[in-house]
């Protein structure tokens, strides 16, 4: 059957919108070359320490580039995405020589830094599906955490539970020990300390610290961290679901949904068990505090240590928001909303302002904050339903705080871009964004290069976050603008949204040369946008999908012409094309009919 066409002619001056997000992309596709000269050999290892031992660090080498593959699917130049993957590669190469990682996976270490990493090869794989080697990694992954590979035996299928918090392709790791910290040492010193027990430190403030690079209070936390922390299932691994959730979006296998729908049920009984509160620590005998002295909070990444909150909700949401994904059941992020809904019922108002807790320990809840608007975006763009966002209504009733954008926002993460800005354009309450997007994604980038020039370090002494703050390469803000999403969420989250792009011309994703994207309208049933052809020389072709992973269906379509009449056809697939006439716009509607198919990493067959 032929895909349903649409047809915009006559030249028009391109808005300025428009010539910017060319002009940012052109910029990225040069600006990638000297941040690739400047920090990678030849052979694309990373130009940094010849020795690693620490289990942190091996994340942030893959996080240098994560970005590549992102912008590729964005409509990057065909160098990103041949750069992207000889990086992965020689990285994993890299890292399996200094000996963090074995089969081309981290041998052992938590689901907040795989999550960081692995998003990389999510992009990958939407980047190119077809790639064999992509797609036989995947499902060797998978197979580490659903029980499938023996010499990973990371799963428990008795208790449903992931073993331990530090986990990988040797399977769970019981015991740590001194060289596994000693990088991270300075750096831990800078959070509370794990416990609140430790002999001879005085805890009467709830957010002490200790000195991590004191070998006596080390050893110390080292021998409560190996008896309690490491043989039990935390919150953080439910992250791991998005690594399940790539190999079904290549196969279609219904035993990686079933795995991340059974591991995901376990979490909320364990909640229901422990009076609405997901508890952060369960036993080898499947029972939460086994460990802890009976206590459901002190868990790795748990509500106390080292980030609190944070790493209860946000792998909530990834879980929720895969198993979501996989079904079209949006009740799936209940887990995610309950904790917030949960943390917003203990609020209260400090020096004029609503804040919630952040942490639980022995002394009940302590280090409240004002609350975090980026999940509560998440799960409305995802459910699209009245109840989230009556949550946004109720917490943020001005949308407080969402209207601006960080000037150098790329300059931790390397394209961390908080969502608040894209969200409040998107109701009609922020008409500066396009500028600010646009802006503080040149600036963000010239930053980049400012450091870039700069560096001169010696590549001895180059920390584990060294390259992510060179890197030029910062293409969310362009992704939440012409996707019309908030983008993914860092820590392990798949990049969902309402319409994806590819050029039919050159049999590719993203957006066709010359070709510029805007989505200003979402809703549960369709999507607002303008496509532009900024070349007054040539026509282009774009090939619209219903879904990052086809998961959508166009239900209709309509195009307003120049003098506001308008083309409507009915469309019922994943798949819409729209011919540009050179300089020419379209004003497109379309209706969506979400969650209509079994979503998958597949391309369009061009025609």
């Amino acid at each position: 059957m032929p895909t349903p066409t649409l047809r915009a002619t006559g030249r028009q001056k391109p808005p300025n919108w428009a010539l910017r997000q060319r002009q940012l992309m052109a910029l990225m596709d040069r600006a990638a070359h000297p941040f690739v000269e400047h920090s990678t050999r030849p052979d694309g290892t990373l130009i940094q320490r010849t020795v690693w031992t620490s289990m942190d660090g091996t994340d942030n080498g893959y996080e240098a580039f994560l970005s590549f593959p992102l912008f590729y699917i964005l409509g990057g130049g065909e160098h990103i995405h041949e750069r992207a993957r000889k990086e992965w590669d020689a990285i994993t190469w890299q890292y399996e020589n200094y000996g963090t990682v074995e089969r081309e996976f981290v041998t052992g270490f938590d689901w907040f830094h795989h999550s960081e990493s692995y998003t990389y090869i999510y992009y990958l794989a939407m980047a190119d599906p077809h790639h064999h080697i992509d797609r036989t990694r995947a499902l060797r992954y998978a197979a580490m955490y659903t029980g499938e590979d023996p010499l990973a035996p990371n799963w428990d299928p008795q208790h449903r539970m992931i073993r331990g918090p530090l986990n990988g392709s040797k399977g769970p790791r019981f015991v740590t020990y001194l060289e596994d910290w000693d990088y991270h040492r300075p750096i831990l010193s800078g959070y509370l300390a794990p416990y609140e027990d430790l002999e001879g430190v005085d805890s009467s403030d709830p957010l002490f610290r200790v000195d991590w690079t004191d070998d006596e209070m080390f050893y110390k936390m080292l021998a409560q961290i190996n008896e309690r922390m490491t043989r039990c299932d935390v919150p953080l691994n439910l992250s791991a679901t998005s690594m399940v959730t790539n190999a079904y979006l290549y196969t279609g296998d219904d035993k990686y949904k079933q795995w991340v729908l059974d591991y995901l049920q376990a979490w909320v009984e364990r909640r229901d068990k422990n009076d609405g509160i997901v508890p952060d620590n369960i036993g080898p005998g499947g029972q939460a505090g086994e460990l802890m002295h009976g206590k459901w909070w002190g868990g790795y990444y748990g509500w106390r240590w080292p980030h609190g909150a944070r790493n209860i909700v946000e792998p909530a949401f990834v879980a929720g928001s895969c198993a979501a994904l996989m079904t079209g059941d949006m009740s799936h992020l209940d887990l995610c909303r309950s904790q917030l809904d949960m943390l917003w019922e203990l609020r209260k108002e400090e020096e004029g302002q609503i804040k919630v807790p952040a942490r639980h320990g022995d002394q009940g809840w302590f280090d409240y904050r004002p609350p975090d608007p980026l999940y509560y975006i998440h799960l409305y763009y995802l459910s699209q339903s009245a109840e989230d966002l009556a949550r946004l209504d109720e917490i943020f009733p001005a949308r407080e705080g969402f209207a601006g954008l960080p000037p150098d926002w790329g300059a931790g993460k390397a394209g961390i871009c908080p969502p608040g800005a894209w969200f409040a354009f998107t109701e009609g309450r922020n008409p500066d964004y396009l500028d600010q997007v646009l802006d503080t994604t040149f600036s963000s980038m010239c930053s980049a290069l400012e450091r870039l020039e700069s560096d001169d370090s010696d590549p001895e002494t180059r920390e584990c976050y060294h390259f992510q703050r060179l890197n030029p390469v910062v293409p969310e803000a362009l992704v939440q603008m012409s996707m019309g999403t908030p983008a993914a969420v860092y820590n392990g989250g798949l990049l969902q949204a309402h319409v994806r792009y590819f050029d039919p011309q050159r049999r590719r994703p993203g957006l066709p040369e010359h070709t510029a994207a805007l989505v200003d309208r979402i809703s549960g049933d369709g999507a607002s946008l303008t496509l532009v052809n900024t070349d007054p020389v040539e026509g282009r072709a774009v090939l619209l999908q219903a879904g990052s992973f086809g998961e959508h269906e166009f239900t209709e379509a309509w195009l307003e012409n120049q003098e506001g009449q308008e083309e409507r056809i009915g469309v019922k697939g994943k798949y819409l094309q729209v011919h540009l006439g050179p300089a020419a716009q379209a004003r497109l509607h379309l209706g969506l009919k979400r969650f209509a198919h079994q979503p998958s990493y597949e391309m369009p067959a061009f025609a």
